[in-house]
């Protein structure tokens, strides 16, 4: 028979086990080494091995589709087609490229039949998505797998087609980039580094340019630490709206010893708090091996300055990990972005404000 004592020492120890791993775990970070997380994020998938897809040449047809919002303006179409003949590419556009229902492009069936179709084409090279909003998570259910898996391709996009990067790297390994959409602008930077990361299969080092505009100083594109040091791992994110919205689905990696990169537009600095509370609550932030925040656009405080900053929040949240970490990287919304292969292995220097990528993406 079990005695009121052995049931108290049954419970004691059982209310005191938490602290003890509590205790370890930061015993283990004062040594130097990154405690080991106990818990995985909800829905998320263990790690794969990467798989690299092939690298675009001079010739090749690019299949382009859009997984998400609608898309209004056919010169958009037009600029991309140009640029990529500019390039030395030929464009092929999913078939239901200028559907539109509501403010997404065409139902949900017919844009993953484009993206289907376009990943079992063998004329097709990679698959470069026009434009993101909102829409992509919603075909992850119709997306064929088995054919990524059979004949992986480069995919290329940003902003709401982190649900697509995400979700094939997942559950397939597939090494993805994210990277302008084909409605980006066709810049010199841009091209530059799509070309280098996705044509040439350079291991390039991801840093701001440095030099002044016009200024004293440089007054744009700075990066500021927010933990000094250097970390290694896989590198995933995207955009932290969409990527949070995957927590409990079988489409997230599972982010043990990640370098976490993350950027926003048009979200108000208590919703960016919000979010990456998620994160935290949901075991994300803890596994995390290093940060980079990229851009957050048209994110300020607002008139008044009556609410934190994103520099508040990310001290609130990413500065605790006491891994390195830096923000201002190149990533977002902007005129001007790296082409970054999510789930490829990269160095994060905190300070110099560089992802160093360790081997090449693509084969």
């Amino acid at each position: 028979m079990t005695t009121r004592r052995q049931m108290l020492t049954a419970a004691t120890l059982a209310a005191l086990a938490p602290l003890v791993g509590e205790s370890a775990a930061k015993k283990d970070r004062a040594g130097g080494a990154k405690a080991a997380a106990t818990t995985v994020p909800p829905g998320a998938l263990p790690s794969r091995p990467a798989v690299k897809p092939p690298a675009i040449r001079a010739g090749d047809t690019i299949g382009l589709m859009i997984p998400s919002s609608a898309n209004w303006d056919p010169f958009d179409v037009d600029v991309v087609l140009e640029a990529l003949a500019a390039l030395g590419l030929k464009g092929k556009l999913g078939a239901h490229v200028f559907d539109r229902r509501g403010y997404l492009a065409g139902r949900d069936e017919d844009r993953a039949a484009d993206f289907n179709a376009l990943m079992r084409d063998p004329e097709v090279r990679a698959i470069h998505c026009l434009r993101g909003g909102w829409g992509a998570a919603r075909l992850l259910q119709l997306v064929d797998f088995d054919a990524v898996a059979r004949g992986p391709k480069a995919v290329i996009g940003y902003s709401d087609i982190t649900a697509l990067l995400l979700a094939l790297h997942a559950r397939t390994g597939l090494i993805t980039f994210h990277g302008p959409n084909g409605s980006s602008e066709w810049n010199e930077t841009n091209v530059g580094w799509l070309q280098r990361v996705t044509w040439r299969g350079e291991a390039v080092t991801f840093e701001n340019p440095r030099q002044p505009t016009g200024a004293i100083v440089a007054d744009e594109f700075r990066t500021r630490p927010i933990t000094g040091g250097r970390a290694r791992g896989r590198l995933l994110g995207g955009n932290l709206t969409v990527l949070t919205a995957l927590i409990g689905s079988p489409y997230l990696p599972d982010f043990s010893d990640a370098i976490l990169f993350i950027e926003d537009v048009q979200e108000a600095p208590y919703r960016i708090d919000r979010m990456l509370v998620q994160l935290k609550l949901a075991g994300v932030l803890e596994r995390l091996r290093g940060v980079v925040w990229g851009t957050c656009s048209k994110c300020d405080p607002g008139e008044g300055f009556g609410s934190l900053t994103i520099p508040d929040v990310l001290d609130d949240h990413i500065k605790p990990l006491g891994v390195p970490a830096y923000h201002g990287a190149m990533i977002g919304h902007m005129g001007r972005q790296f082409t970054l292969p999510v789930g490829a292995e990269v160095e994060l220097d905190a300070e110099r404000g560089t992802l160093r990528m360790l081997e090449p993406a693509v084969v």
